[in-house]
């Protein structure tokens, strides 16, 4: 990866910014899943699952608390911490592995059942494509990969680039480019939903939803 003319890597420009962004706690996201993966995931049997871009943590503390086993990574060594803080603190620290990694440059070792990519977005550069199909190929088969993206700006968002353009699921998963007789896609749809941001701002929000299962090795 190259280095900006002061000599930053984007890597670590990135972890800057997500290290400010998750440098002030916030209770309320990491007391909660994100509702859409709280609905596909809440009939599944539980069993190992990726959390790409954890973030506060609710979505890694809530498939725990369910008896998943997490493994949760993020750029950001804030969000790492507070989320292995908080798994100690519920007595969940034996089912979260909280790693911090650039997935620009690594990924997760191992194999899952399911793969969850939250709102996994982000103003730098990114192979975000490149990142979710070797996702879709850590799954065992029968395992899911749920991309859930903003498909609208809240009024809380960090990113108000009023010229910000949201890929549908469709072109996301023609973008990820998954052989159609290995992986097949389960769900591509754009539901709107009624969103609560900080200061109890509410907001209808569109989410971009995508969720892909692995039919054979």
């Amino acid at each position: 990866m190259g280095q900006d003319s002061t000599g930053t890597t984007p890597g670590a420009e990135a972890a800057r910014f997500w290290d400010e962004h998750y440098r002030i706690p916030r209770p309320t996201q990491a007391s909660r899943a994100n509702p859409v993966l709280a609905e596909i995931a809440g009939v599944l049997t539980p069993g190992s699952v990726l959390d790409l871009g954890c973030g506060s943590g609710g979505d890694a503390l809530w498939l725990a608390a369910r008896g998943w086993r997490v493994t949760a990574v993020d750029i950001s060594a804030n969000a790492v911490r507070r989320l292995a803080e908080n798994a100690q603190a519920r007595g969940l620290h034996e089912l979260i592995s909280a790693e911090c990694v650039d997935l620009a440059e690594d990924f997760p070792e191992g194999s899952f059942d399911l793969v969850s990519a939250q709102y996994f977005q982000t103003p730098f550069a990114l192979p975000r494509s490149r990142v979710l199909r070797t996702a879709a190929h850590a799954l065992r088969p029968g395992g899911r990969l749920v991309v859930v993206d903003h498909g609208s700006t809240a009024p809380w968002s960090w990113n108000q680039d009023p010229g910000i353009y949201y890929p549908t699921p469709d072109e996301v998963s023609a973008e990820i480019a998954l052989d159609p007789a290995r992986w097949r896609v389960e769900r591509a749809d754009m539901p709107r939903r009624q969103a609560k941001g900080p200061g109890d701002q509410t907001a209808t929000v569109i989410d971009n939803v995508l969720v892909i299962r692995r039919t054979a090795a």
